[in-house]
């Protein structure tokens, strides 16, 4: 996926507006929209890792074209690290509504 396909689905997902990603990252709106069209090619280091802290995804995702790796799969990743970084209540907290919710899940499945 090119870089500027990358940054439309993030900026949708996100809600954010081109203006938003603009002043988040210190440049124009017009800069922006001309990397998601691939009007603009090789932003510089410093654009990019300030993409990437404002969409909170590693600049390798937006840095190689040729990645497979999905958004999804990215968050997913993002969640993990988020998660080891909980102390062990934090984790267990959280776990405990995980299980809340495959119940909810089963039980609502079951009734269909």
């Amino acid at each position: 996926m090119s870089l500027g396909a990358k940054l439309a689905e993030l900026r949708l997902r996100k809600g954010q507006s081109l203006q938003d990603v603009a002043t988040a990252v210190g440049v124009s709106k017009t800069h922006i929209w001309q990397l998601e069209k691939g009007a603009s090619g090789n932003p510089s280091m410093d654009l990019l890792k300030g993409l990437a802290a404002n969409f909170a995804v590693p600049l390798t995702y937006l840095a190689d074209a040729d990645s497979e790796e999905s958004l999804d799969d990215v968050e997913a990743h993002q969640f993990f690290r988020d998660f080891k970084s909980l102390s062990e209540d934090e984790q267990a907290v959280l776990k405990q509504t995980l299980d809340l919710f495959k119940k909810k899940r089963i039980q609502g499945d079951g009734g269909a």
